[in-house]
């Protein structure tokens, strides 16, 4: 039963992305054409399968007249993601890819699939093709840093974002949030391994070359508190609470009240604790 939700987690999440890189093409005109009429109100499970089928079916009968479609390809890989049908989404998803070598999230997507599927060997090789193209794609970089770790270690993932690193500081424009989401990348590898002196290292580059992104101060705040230091960990908790867009401001400010309702021993001379973010300071009675 997990493996099923899991699988149509996944399938779900593909397809969104999927339709974010493609856009909604000849789907609604084409199902028109192929789907047969039914009685209004009808959407039973078995009766979508069978519009799904007769699409795909619509989708091929172009493909056979022109192979090369890519409208097609694209359609008919929307009709076998809501099929469900990760395997026949991947031969798809190859059609493109050689059909489009320039567009590398068909690639990125083709990796991903494979990865999930347990082709590792095809993914590890969509990843590295896309890489060596754009060393700062992230997706591609996250994803092959994930094989990497099940599969070698966590000195080859290290390898990788070190190279990838190098590679995206080297160029003529250096990218600083690529180069800040690669360092974040690395310090999460060091964190894990309880490499705590190299992650609070590569934090603190990230901070230094990104002073108004509040990830790095997050991630060094979380690698103190792993170290058993509440004091420094909550500081930057409420640099980053300041800095964080909106939508991530709950999430940081539950850390640092995490922090603050950890029980403090009083003693003479003892600064009082900073503040969590959206509390008000105690008062002296």
């Amino acid at each position: 039963m997990s493996t099923n939700r899991s699988r149509s987690v996944f399938t779900l999440l593909l397809a969104l992305a999927i339709l974010g890189l493609v856009g909604v093409y000849t789907v609604p005109k084409l199902a028109s054409a192929f789907q047969p009429d039914r009685p209004a109100g009808s959407s039973t499970a078995s009766s979508q399968q069978s519009d799904l089928q007769a699409l795909a079916r619509g989708y091929e009968l172009i493909l056979e007249r022109d192979p090369e479609s890519q409208e097609a390809l694209r359609g008919l890989l929307e009709v076998r993601l809501q099929q469900g049908n990760l395997k026949g989404s991947v031969e798809t998803l190859e059609k493109l890819s050689a059909l489009s070598p320039e567009k590398l999230d068909y690639k990125v997507l083709l990796a991903q699939s494979k990865q999930y599927l347990g082709d590792r060997e095809g993914a590890a090789q969509a990843y590295k093709a896309v890489l060596a193209v754009q060393p700062g794609q992230m997706n591609a970089l996250d994803g092959y840093k994930s094989l990497l770790l099940q599969e070698t270690g966590p000195e080859a993932a290290i390898g990788l974002l070190q190279d990838s690193l190098r590679k995206i500081s080297q160029a003529p424009e250096p990218d600083v949030d690529k180069i800040t989401s690669v360092q974040l990348l690395l310090g999460e590898i060091y964190a894990k391994e309880k490499r705590y002196p190299e992650a609070l290292a590569i934090y603190d580059q990230a901070i230094a070359g990104s002073p108004k992104d509040f990830r790095p101060l997050l991630a060094k705040g979380i690698v103190l508190e792993q170290q058993d230091k509440p004091a420094e960990a909550k500081v930057l908790f409420n640099r980053a609470f300041v800095l964080a867009p909106p939508q991530y401001k709950d999430r940081v400010k539950k850390k640092a009240n995490a922090i603050q309702s950890t029980p403090v021993p009083s003693s003479p001379g003892a600064i009082a604790p900073t503040p969590a973010p959206g509390t008000a300071s105690p008062q002296p009675r």
